[in-house]
C-alpha cells in the first residue's frame, strides 16, 4: 500500500467529478477508480463514435452508438463493484450548471468549449471546490513533454491562451492546468471541421491518454496530502 491505509482511506471517502469523458476525461476517469476514489461522478453528453476508437477508453466496436458517460459508468463498474458511481449524459453550460454541481471533493475539467470551461472553473472557485483542467492535447505527439503547472506559465497552447484571457478578464488569475508546450502539428485534414472549426484535430493516443494520468495524479495527490507516508 503506497500511499498508507489512512490515504486510501481518504480516497474512498473521496467524491470527485469528471466533466467530459473524451481522450483525456475517460484516461483520467478510469485512473481515477483504480486509484481507489470511492465516488465518481461523470459528465458528457456525447455518444461514442468510431472516430473515438483510437484514444478513448470508452470506445470499442461494441460501444459504437452508447452514450459515453453510461459506457465509462459500467466500465468503471467492473473495475470496482463498489464504486458509488453517477452518469450524468447532459451539456454543462452557464444556465444548467446547478444540474451538475453536488458535494464534490475535487472537479477534473476536461471539457472543450471555452465558455463552459470558463464558467464550470468560476463555479467551482466561487463554491471553493478544488479543480484542475485539460487544455489541448491534440495535435501534440512527445508525451514527454505534458506538464502539470498555472495556466500563468503555459506558451504554445492557443486553448491555453484564450481560457487564460477569459478568466483574467472575470479576475480569476490562477488555475492548475495539464497541457504541452509542443509546437502543434499540421495534420491532413481527411474531413470537414465541425461549424465553429477551422481544422479537425489529430490526436495520438499517448498524448491525451498520459494527459489524463497526470490529471488523475493531480487529483490523487491532493486529496491525500495530508495523509500520504514519506
Amino acid at each position: 500500500m503506497l500511499l498508507g491505509e489512512a490515504a486510501m482511506e481518504k480516497l474512498k471517502r473521496s467524491h470527485v467529478a469528471v466533466f467530459g469523458l473524451g481522450g483525456v476525461g475517460s484516461w483520467c476517469a478510469e485512473a481515477l477508480a483504480r486509484s481507489g476514489v470511492g465516488r465518481l461522478t461523470l459528465i458528457d453528453r456525447d455518444t461514442v463514435g468510431r472516430s473515438n476508437i483510437n484514444r478513448q477508453l470508452c470506445a470499442l466496436e461494441s460501444t459504437v452508438g452508447m452514450g459515453k458517460a453510461e459506457v465509462m459508468k459500467n466500465r468503471l463498474l467492473d473495475i470496482n463493484p463498489e464504486l458509488e458511481v453517477t452518469a450524468l449524459c447532459g451539456h454543462y453550460d452557464a444556465e444548467h450548471r446547478d444540474e451538475f454541481f453536488a458535494d464534490y471533493d475535487f472537479i477534473v475539467d476536461c471539457i472543450d468549449l471555452v465558455s463552459c470551461k470558463v464558467d464550470l472553473v468560476r463555479t467551482a472557485k466561487e463554491r471553493s471546490i478544488p479543480i484542475v483542467s485539460a487544455l489541448g492535447t491534440g495535435n501534440k505527439c512527445d508525451a514527454q513533454k505534458l506538464m502539470l503547472c498555472d495556466i500563468k506559465k503555459t506558451t504554445n497552447c492557443r486553448l491555453a491562451r484564450v481560457v487564460r484571457r477569459e478568466l483574467r478578464n472575470i479576475g480569476i488569475e490562477h488555475l492548475d492546468v495539464v497541457f504541452s508546450p509542443e509546437e502543434p502539428m499540421q495534420p491532413e485534414q481527411l474531413e470537414a471541421p465541425p461549424p465553429g472549426r477551422r481544422s479537425v484535430p489529430g490526436s495520438l493516443v499517448w498524448v491525451p491518454a498520459s494527459a489524463g494520468l497526470l490529471l488523475c495524479q493531480h487529483v490523487v495527490m491532493m486529496l491525500t496530502d495530508d495523509t500520504v507516508q514519506r
